[in-house]
Parts: structure tokens; sequence; C-alpha cells
């Protein structure tokens, strides 16, 4: 069997009403399909411990404070505690005839998956659900369920885990062990008229690379300062872009690796002149705005590039800075090279909208055909080494990152290959390295379309 010919399967999630309803079937395979419901009171309660674990403020909390608590306390700080989230979630997202049918396709090479998550599942990380070998009992379930529904309405169920030893439920194997996880790009992204462009016809052409750009009016230590540090030809990082350097041309062209980070000039127009030449993929590392909140609208989330405020666009101005938004890119027509990271707070928050013209949507609709993302904002490295328990001087979590999707990006299949760099991880974690956090790698998800991988 060649990888072409591996099996895939969609596993899919629907907001109806007071319930979700989820389906996994193998595609080829119709009579090969399972279906269960996601009661609103469990769902809440699932939702309730990814809130937990995630670098986002919630409740009172400050920007720092949560990413305070997210690295030292939070259950994503430990790999005993991470994997007790993981085990929740995996027994109370995906139903135990789910479970059943993943562990039947298991075969090598490995099935793919493509997940099609609903609006209020959108930033589940779905390769770490623990595959669950025993549970709370269906009685149990179901009296949780029943207590959480109430005069005043619907609360997050209480399910009695008796976690006291994680071992005993799960042997510790993963959803992204079993598949290769991916996501599916929105339906009525996949549908509109698009332009795709093919790797193989782009792939010797030189990469894009937008790395931390300076946002006008913003120190370096600010909300919108930088993501990676000081430029300096001895990070990680740095030496990182050297090697490729050598190996192949970039743009910008650029004598030294370091001119690369922080440039001042990375704005919509110096972007639009790179993505013209025709590239064989864009890496983007910086700030992101997602769009969330009531109301919000998928194309207000936005890229901060080096953009004044006298650059037309949707956004309002921050100070002299005009970020650009999904709308903008939509506008623009910008030609998207067929692969893309965005390495940047939340930029794979597309399917959290009814209507997902996000981010992931503007750069398919450009062209792209498979997008690397992130589902929450990525601690700096210099917030891990300040607040994490094993965090020194050394630890470059950040940069692991950057350098692990460039490289990702250049394989055959881009997806899969961020998707064995995350199990390296996650056997590092597993083993007890907590340098190796999955507030890192847990959060890279990647949208294909046009039968990429």
């Amino acid at each position: 069997m060649s990888d072409s010919d591996r099996p895939t399967l969609v596993l899919r999630y629907a907001d109806v009403g007071i319930a979700t309803y989820a389906s996994l079937r193998v595609v080829g395979q119709p009579t090969r399909t399972v279906t269960w419901v996601v009661e609103e009171p469990i769902l809440l309660a699932a939702l309730e411990e990814l809130t937990g674990a995630l670098p986002e403020p919630h409740g009172s909390e400050s920007r720092r404070d949560a990413i305070e608590r997210a690295l030292s306390t939070g259950p994503f700080a430990t790999p005993d505690t991470e994997l007790t989230v993981a085990y929740i979630l995996g027994v109370l997202l995906i139903g135990q005839h789910g479970w059943q049918l993943l562990a039947e396709c298991t075969a090598s090479p490995r099935p793919v998956l493509f997940v099609s998550p609903s609006a209020r599942l959108a930033r589940v990380p779905w390769g770490l659900l623990a595959v669950p070998k025993s549970g709370p009992s269906k009685e149990e379930l179901v009296r949780a369920r029943h207590d959480a529904i109430t005069a005043s309405g619907r609360t997050a169920a209480r399910i009695p885990w008796q976690l006291a030893d994680i071992k005993e439920h799960t042997d510790g194997y993963r959803l992204m062990e079993l598949v290769d996880v991916l996501m599916a790009v929105p339906q009525n992204i996949v549908h509109a008229p698009r332009n795709p462009v093919g790797w193989n016809s782009r792939r010797d052409k030189p990469p894009v690379l937008v790395l931390d750009p300076r946002v006008p009016g913003q120190r370096p230590d600010s909300a919108l300062g930088s993501v990676l540090g000081r430029p300096s030809e001895h990070t990680r990082v740095s030496r990182h872009f050297a090697e490729v350097m050598q190996r192949r041309a970039v743009l910008p062209s650029v004598p030294t690796s370091v001119e690369l980070f922080r440039r001042s000039d990375a704005d919509r127009r110096w972007l639009s002149e790179l993505l013209a030449q025709n590239p064989s993929r864009l890496l983007y590392v910086g700030h992101a705005s997602s769009a969330d909140g009531e109301g919000g609208q998928a194309d207000r989330a936005s890229l901060h590039l080096a953009c004044t405020a006298q650059m037309p666009g949707d956004a309002d101005a921050i100070g002299n800075h005009r970020p650009l938004t999904a709308s903008d890119l939509m506008a623009l027509r910008l030609p998207m090279p067929p692969r893309v990271a965005l390495l940047a707070c939340a930029s794979g928050g597309d399917y959290q909208f009814d209507e997902a013209t996000g981010l992931v949507a503007a750069m398919i609709l450009g062209g792209a055909q498979l997008v690397t993302a992130t589902l929450w904002s990525l601690p700096t490295s210099a917030a891990f080494r300040q607040f994490a328990v094993a965090g020194n001087d050394l630890t470059d979590p950040m940069s692991d990152v950057v350098a692990a999707v460039d490289q990702a990006h250049e394989e055959v299949e881009a997806g899969c290959a961020v998707n064995r760099w995350q199990r390296e991880q996650l056997r590092s974690w597993r083993d007890g390295t907590v340098t190796a956090s999955p507030l890192y790698w847990g959060a890279l998800v990647t949208f294909a379309v046009d039968a990429a991988r």
C-alpha cells in the first residue's frame, strides 16, 4: 500500500440546539460509519477542562496571569496532569464506537483523519486525546448529565472520575499515534472560487520568510512586541535559517539570516511584492489577533505586519499601526503559495465562526493547499523560562516550533511531517522531558485541501 492509498477517515461535529452530534466515517466505505451525541452538559465539562489548560485569559485573569497559570500550575504543566486532561477529553468527545473504529483502522502506513469540529470545539487539540481503556459507567454519566440540568439552564456535568491512578484508565496512547490528524477545510471555502497552486510546480522556488516583523509604535516588550527576542546570529532560530540560506535562496534576499528578523519594512506592500515572485511557501512568525467574542466575525482576524496607520484596510488603527485583516487579504487577492505556516496567536481559529472566513480561509482562497496554524497563543520562550518549572536560559521552545514547521513544510507531505514532529515531542514529554511542552507542539494544526497531506 502506498502512502496515497492509505485509509482516510473524517470526524465531524455539528452543534444542533442543546446537543452536539458527531460522526466518524471511513472514506469510500459508507458502511463503516459510527455516530454519537455529546449532550451539552458533557460538552461543557470538556470545554471547562480545556479552558483551564490553555494560556488564554478567562475570568478576571490578565494575559500575564493566564500564561503563568498555563506554564506553572495548569493541566499542561506536567505530563501526568496533561494525560489526565487528554483522557477526559477522549472519553467525553469521542464515543466508544468511535474509538473502536479508529482502532480497527490502525495500519501501516498510518491512516489520515480529517477533523471538522463544531464552533464550540474549534480549539480542541484533537491529536492529544488519549485512548481510554475504561471510564465512568453509563449510569454515572446519565446521572451527572441530569444533575447539570437546572432551572436556570445547563451547566458543566460533574463526573466522578476516580482518577487516583490515571494509568488504570489509559495506556497513554494518543489519537495522533493512531492516525495523522489534519483539519478539514470548511466547506464554504472548499467550494468557493479559488486558483490553487500545486506544490510540485513551486517546490524549487524560494520560500517567503516573514519573521517577527516590527509593529510600528510597539516596544519589544509590549503586547505587540518581539515574539522571538532580540535578533542575534547566535540564537537557535537564527542559526536554523542561516543553514537554510546555505542550501537555497530565500525571500527577502538578504546577506545574513539576522536580517530576516524584526524588519520595519515588512508591511503588506512588501509582502505583496514577494508573493508576486511565485515563492514555494510562506512562513509567518509574529502576532495575530483573533476575532472571538460575542458577535465576532471571522474575517476580522488579523496579522500584525509592519504596516503603519496610513495603510488602507478594514481594521481600526492601533496607534501608528493598522493590522492586516483576513478580509483585507481576500480583498487584495494576494496570490498565496501552495503551503503557508502562520505561527501566530490563535491563527487557526476559523472554525469558531459559522462563516469560517478567517486567516486560514484567506490563505486557501488565495491559492494555498495546506496551511499550518495554531489553536491558541504560544507563550514566548522568555515566558517559558520565567514561569515553567524546568525553564532555564537555554530553553527555547518557540524556536523549536519555528524550525520544526519550517522543515516539515519542505517534506513531500507537509501536514503529516508536522504530525511526525508532534509525535516525537509527545514521546519526549511522556518520557519526562517537561521542556517538550504541549502548549507549543499541541497547538499546531494543519488544514489541507485538494488532496494535500
